[in-house]
């Protein structure tokens, strides 16, 4: 899952991205506004935390853009504005759920999973195809009802493709599920974590089939 974090405190952003990270996100960070609205029209993300008070104007602004471009990306608003006027107007203005600096890391984390429950949204449903079946929101895959333990990074090419299943998925968008803007990416990082899957769903048994098309990308089936 891919995040956009827009908040213009360095050392809060970097904590911020960190923890979310551990938690298997792939984040991707802004220090402004205009900078956040370039990050956010070049890319898909699953949810956006954002900061009202940046630099160059209001997080809402940026926010009322996105939602009028037709934007749907989950929104957390981060703010040290915590009267009931601000958290108002920030809902008003397209925002999901609020939360009042200072914060716990946990219920940030916490807050964003359930923004991510909701339907339609990125957690909180199974994907199954034939023998194999993922529970997005406790990140647990099973073959005919055994575990299979995978690595974050197979966890999310597995959990992209079944999200896409009949569709074929770009080498460029699984790289964009796995990585974010400042990870670096080796050339056949793509390549080495789908042949790693593969090996494992074979070794279980699960009767799915990651076809790769050459030129176009990858189809689960």
């Amino acid at each position: 899952m891919r995040v956009l974090l827009i908040e213009d405190s360095q050392r809060l952003c970097q904590a911020i991205a960190e923890s979310l990270r551990a938690q298997g996100f792939a984040v991707d960070t802004a220090a402004t506004a205009a900078e956040g609205l370039r990050v956010w029209r070049a890319a898909d993300y699953d949810a956006a935390v954002l900061d009202l008070m940046l630099p160059d104007g209001s997080g809402l602004d940026a926010l009322k853009q996105m939602r009028d471009r037709g934007s749907t990306t989950p929104v957390l608003i981060l703010t040290a504005l915590g009267a009931i006027e601000d958290r108002v107007r920030g809902l008003d203005c397209g925002a999901d759920d609020y939360l009042v600096k200072p914060f716990a890391m946990q219920e940030l984390i916490a807050r964003l999973r359930a923004l991510l429950r909701r339907p339609g949204a990125a957690l909180g449903r199974t994907l199954t195809l034939g023998s194999l079946k993922l529970d997005t929101s406790a990140r647990i895959v099973t073959v005919a009802e055994t575990p299979l333990e995978l690595t974050r990074s197979e966890l999310m090419v597995l959990e992209t493709l079944l999200r896409n299943q009949g569709r074929v998925v770009s080498k460029e968008r699984l790289a964009e599920c796995l990585y974010d803007f400042e990870q670096e990416r080796s050339p056949n990082s793509v390549e080495t974590q789908v042949h790693r899957l593969r090996r494992k769903l074979a070794a279980a048994g699960a009767d799915v089939s990651l076809r790769t098309l050459r030129g176009l990308g990858y189809l689960a089936s």
